[in-house]
C-alpha cells in the first residue's frame, strides 16, 4: 500500500503499539523485523519510516543494525529509544552506555521549536522511558529539541531531511499526548489517515472463511473473558452453526465465575453452542507441589488441549482450535516479529505442546485490548462482555506465588470477590484496568484477638492501562483501600496482612507469576 507506515521492529515489547496507534489514527502500518535485505522494506512503497525500540545496546557487537541504504531513501524517519541511538551512531553522533538505565515516568521539557511538538504547548509533558543508552552528542545538522531532568538529548531532530528522533516512548498510554507525537510525525510525513476498525473487520471474516473452508468446524476456547467473547462474535459472523464454544472449569476461576460467564453468554448468544466442562480435579491434580510460574502455565496448557481434544472427539470431525490470543500475550511468550525478549509464557501461547492436533485460529493475536472491545462494539458486543477486567487464562494458579492448593485456593477466591465487590460499589470498574488479589507465600507475624497470630499475606493489585503492554498503579482512594484491607483480614480466615501492589509495568508485569 504506497505511502503507508513501515515499522522496522528492532525487538521492543512496544513495537506493536506503534502500530496500534498509528492504525488508531486512521494510518495503515506494517511491521517488518530488522534485518532483511532493503529490498523488502524499500519493496513496499512505504511514505515513512519509524524505527522501533529494542533491547539491546547499540553499542554491543552483534547488535541489530540500521541498513544505511534506508538512510538514503529520503524518506521521513522517526526512531524512537533504540531507534533514536541507531540514528546517532549512524550519523555521526555520540553514544554512551549508562551503568544504571532509565525506567519509567520521566518529565519531558522541549528545548526547542519543532512540528513534532505542534499544539502540544509549553509546559513539560509525562513520557515514558526504558532505556540504558544515551545520546552524549547529536549528528551534524542535527538540533536537541527535547531534554528530561537526567538526560540532556532527550529528542534531536533534522527537519530539512525530515529526521525526528525521541528517547522516550511515545506508543505507550502513560506518554503523555504520545497520540498526538506520533500524528504530528505523520502530518510532517504528509501522509493521509484512511485505515478503520471496520476494515479490520470485514477483512478477518474473510480471512476465517478462507482458512476453514465451506465445512471446515471450529473449536473455540471461550472463557468468557473479553477477547473471547469477541472471537466468538467474529467466528459466528464468519462460520455459523460450524462455531462449537468450550468453557472448561479448572478449579482456578474466581468465585462466581461459571454462572456468571454461562449467564451473560446464553443472554448475550441464544442457541450458541456452549459446552461446560468441570475439570479441576484434573488441574489441580497436575499442579500439586508445582511451584516454579512457567511451569504452571505449561501444566494448564497441556491440559487445556486434552481436554479440548476429547470435546472435539465427542462433536466429531473437528479441525480448528480457535482461541482470543492478543498481541500482549504473544510479544511476552515469544518473539514473533522482531528480536525481543521472552517475559514469560502464556497458557495459550508458550504452554501449548508442540504436537497441537488442531489447525489454529487465533484472529486477534495482531490486536490490542482497546481495539478488541472496538471490534466487539463493531459486532454488537454487549457491554457486559466487553467491559469485563481481563482475567488470564492460567486463572488464580498464577496469582498464588508458589504452589496451588486448596486451602490457598479457597482463601484467594474470598480475598479476590471482596476486591471485586467493592470496587464495584464504589464505581471505579471502568476507571481501573484490572484489580485482583494475590495470596503471597510468606507468612508474618499478626495480633488477633489479643493474641498471636502467623498468617498469610495478601497483595492488591490494581492498575491502570489501555492496552496491557504498559500501566500504572491505581491511585485508589484511601478510604476504599482501608475498607479492602479491614474486610480482608476479617472475613478471610488465615489472613493478617494486606498490602497494595505501586509497581508500574515496566519494570513490573501486571500479573505477580
Amino acid at each position: 500500500m504506497a505511502g503507508h507506515v513501515l515499522i522496522v521492529d528492532y525487538g521492543s515489547q512496544f513495537t506493536q503499539l506503534i502500530a496500534r496507534k498509528t492504525r488508531a489514527a486512521g494510518y495503515y502500518a506494517e511491521i517488518l523485523p530488522a534485518g532483511l535485505p532493503v529490498g523488502p522494506y524499500l519493496g513496499r512503497r512505504p511514505g515513512a519510516l519509524i524505527l522501533s525500540g529494542g533491547p539491546a545496546s547499540a553499542l554491543e557487537s552483534g547488535a541489530p543494525a540500521l541498513d544505511p541504504a534506508l538512510l538514503e531513501a529520503n524518506l521521513p524517519i522517526l526512531g524512537i529509544c533504540y531507534g533514536m541511538q541507531l540514528l546517532a551512531l549512524n550519523l555521526g553522533g555520540k553514544l554512551t552506555q549508562e551503568a544504571a538505565g532509565e525506567y519509567g515516568p520521566a518529565e519531558l521539557s522541549f528545548t526547542a521549536d519543532s512540528l513534532l511538538w505542534r499544539d502540544l504547548g509549553s509546559r513539560p509533558l509525562q513520557v515514558w522511558m526504558s532505556h540504558g543508552d544515551r545520546v552524549e552528542a547529536v549528528p551534524e545538522g542535527f538540533a536537541v529539541s527535547g531534554r528530561t531532568r537526567d538526560l540532556p538529548v532527550a529528542a534531536m531532530e533534522d527537519p530539512g531531511r525530515k529526521i525526528y528522533a525521541i528517547q522516550f516512548h511515545p506508543e505507550v498510554h502513560h506518554t503523555e499526548r504520545g497520540e498526538d507525537i506520533l500524528g504530528n510525525f505523520l502530518g510532517i510525513a504528509g501522509l493521509e489517515p484512511s485505515w478503520r476498525i471496520s476494515s479490520f473487520a470485514l477483512e478477518a471474516v474473510e480471512a476465517i472463511r478462507e482458512k476453514t473452508g465451506p465445512d471446515g468446524h471450529v473449536l473455540l476456547a471461550l472463557s468468557g473473558g473479553v477477547d473471547s467473547a469477541v472471537a466468538a462474535a467474529l467466528l459466528a459472523k464468519a462460520i455459523g452453526p460450524r462455531l462449537h464454544c468450550v468453557f472448561v472449569d479448572n478449579g482456578l476461576l474466581r468465585q462466581g465465575e461459571v454462572e456468571e460467564v454461562r449467564d451473560a453468554l446464553g443472554a448475550a448468544y441464544p442457541g450458541l453452542d456452549l459446552r461446560i466442562v468441570d475439570a479441576g480435579a484434573i488441574f489441580l491434580g497436575r499442579l500439586a507441589g508445582v511451584e516454579d510460574p512457567e511451569q504452571k502455565r505449561r501444566i494448564i496448557g497441556h491440559a487445556f488441549i486434552e481436554i479440548f481434544r476429547e470435546e472435539a472427539g465427542k462433536l466429531g470431525q473437528i479441525d480448528f482450535l480457535a482461541q482470543g490470543t492478543l498481541y500482549p500475550d504473544v510479544i511476552e511468550s515469544i518473539s514473533p516479529k522482531g528480536p525481543s525478549a521472552m517475559i514469560k509464557s502464556h497458557h495459550n501461547v508458550g504452554g501449548l505442546p508442540r504436537d497441537l492436533p488442531f489447525t489454529l485460529i487465533e484472529p486477534l493475536r495482531d490486536l490490542f485490548k482497546d481495539e478488541v472491545r472496538a471490534l466487539g462494539a463493531e459486532l454488537g458486543v454487549p457491554d457486559s462482555l466487553l467491559w469485563r477486567h481481563p482475567f488470564p487464562g492460567p486463572g488464580l494458579a498464577i496469582r498464588i506465588i508458589g504452589a496451588v492448593e486448596p486451602e490457598g485456593l479457597a482463601i484467594l477466591r474470598k480475598a479476590d470477590a471482596i476486591v471485586r465487590e467493592e470496587l464495584g460499589l464504589a464505581g471505579l470498574e471502568r476507571d481501573v484496568w484490572q484489580a485482583f488479589a494475590v495470596l503471597l507465600s510468606s507468612k508474618s507475624v499478626g495480633v488477633m484477638g489479643d493474641d498471636r497470630s502467623y498468617g498469610r499475606a495478601v497483595a492488591i493489585r490494581a492498575v491502570t492501562s489501555v492496552d496491557a503492554m504498559t500501566s500504572d498503579w491505581a491511585r485508589l482512594p484511601h478510604d476504599l483501600l482501608a475498607r479492602l484491607s479491614s474486610r480482608i483480614m476479617n472475613e478471610v480466615p488465615g489472613v493478617n496482612r494486606v498490602v497494595y501492589d505501586i509497581s508500574t509495568k515496566p519494570p513490573s508485569t501486571i500479573e505477580w507469576e
